[in-house]
């Protein structure tokens, strides 16, 4: 049995916003055994033991908008990438991911159960990898990514990719099954168009409400849910009337779209940091112009949209959905939202409230007796400062995951 104990150390618990006097944890076989003040047990020979000196253990970061595929800007170069290339290049960002504290990561448009799998197997470290396959595209829409002169049609689309083109009722439904089949944790359904697609508008509706509604019944069948990709109300409030149960992005949502957040319990992943770096690198990474143009339009509603979803008390949930050598900037999303929210409603967002949109919250996010052993130890107090966690080159001495120490 792997056992691991931890002693002089304040424990954060994001579910209460309370962070304990000097405390001890114990870990057994990956799971918290027990945890407790004042006097710790003895450590034996076959106890691995860290000595907090004062430190805080917080449950490991989740961050639920990630694309691990989506290493690189250049779709040119990535178009001559091998299956094997790229997945090499996703595991190794996985890696630098858990070194920042991500413990657990949602990739909602690319990575797959092989991904999943190697990282589970130890053979590639990284976060625990909640994967859901390709998204699922309309032809012209945020995942169709064909040039305007390729009158090509998708066939076969079975290279890693971030999305997979459906369209009809029909085909959205076997595309769900399909995905559901490789063992995707949820459905993606791209509902507007993207900063990142150059082709369409970020106000564009796409996808009917069939489609939609028959999406959710196959995610439903199959004991799993939708999330959608969607800025605009026109959108977004569509997908929550059809029943998906969270919302990627929303920088443009209205007093009709919190109402229904609220009436359907459903969450918001808000991704501020990948319009910050788009706007910042954009042109020096190669962006397309038509791209950097569309980043104005969703840039600045983003933190006012934030906020009134917080005031309002929406599940709000920790994502940054950055690619390629943006994925360095993953903590600033941290500072971003400080400038709207307390730290601990940040600091829940990416650990209570993540792990219930995974349906995880008796394994991850939590200090609770007999989750997973997912761990961050860090000097500082979070609750008071959440820069704590924005420089693990200088506060982040240990990352915890299933009680091995990394």
């Amino acid at each position: 049995m792997n056992r691991l104990l931890i002693t002089d150390a304040h424990l954060l618990h994001p579910e209460t916003a309370e962070i304990s006097d000097t405390s001890w944890l114990e870990v057994a076989d990956g799971r918290i055994a027990a945890t407790g003040t004042g006097r710790a047990p003895s450590p034996t020979d076959d106890v691995r033991h860290i000595d907090a000196a004062g430190a805080t253990v917080m449950p490991g970061l989740v961050d639920a908008h990630v694309h691990l595929l989506l290493s690189t800007l250049d779709r040119q170069e990535s178009a001559s990438w091998t299956p094997g290339y790229a997945t090499v290049r996703a595991l190794a960002e996985a890696g630098r991911m858990l070194r920042r504290g991500f413990t657990t990561v949602r990739d909602v448009g690319g990575a797959d159960h092989g991904m999943a799998r190697a990282i589970d197997e130890g053979l590639a470290p990284g976060p625990r990898l909640i994967f859901g396959g390709k998204a699922l595209s309309q032809t012209g829409g945020h995942g169709d990514l064909r040039p305007l002169g390729d009158d090509t049609m998708p066939c076969c689309q079975a290279r890693p990719a971030f999305s997979r083109i459906a369209d009809g009722v029909d085909a959205v439904k076997a595309a769900a099954r399909d995905e559901f089949r490789k063992g995707a944790a949820h459905l993606k359904m791209l509902l507007s168009g993207g900063v990142a697609s150059p082709h369409d508008e970020v106000s564009e509706v796409q996808y009917t409400d069939e489609e939609m509604r028959a999406a959710v019944t196959e995610a439903r069948n199959h004991n799993r849910y939708v999330t959608v990709h969607a800025y605009h109300p026109r959108g977004v409030n569509r997908a929550l009337r059809a029943g998906v149960r969270c919302v990627e992005h929303g920088n443009l949502i209205d007093d009709e779209t919190i109402r229904l957040l609220l009436e359907n319990d459903a969450y918001l992943v808000p991704t501020l940091i990948t319009y910050d770096q788009m706007a910042k690198l954009g042109e020096k990474l190669g962006m397309a112009e038509a791209s950097r143009r569309k980043i104005a339009d969703v840039h600045e509603g983003g933190l006012a949209a934030l906020e009134r979803a917080h005031n309002a008390g929406v599940n709000l949930v920790y994502g940054s959905d950055l690619l390629g050598p943006m994925q360095t900037a993953q903590l600033e999303e941290f500072t971003l939202r400080a400038e709207v929210q307390p730290a601990a409603d940040i600091v829940r967002a990416a650990t209570s409230t993540a792990a219930r949109l995974l349906d995880l919250e008796s394994r991850i996010g939590t200090l609770a007796i007999g989750a997973d052993a997912d761990l961050l130890v860090v000097d500082g107090n979070p609750l008071d400062d959440i820069g704590v966690l924005t420089r693990p080159q200088d506060n982040l001495r240990h990352v915890i995951k299933g009680g091995t120490v990394t």
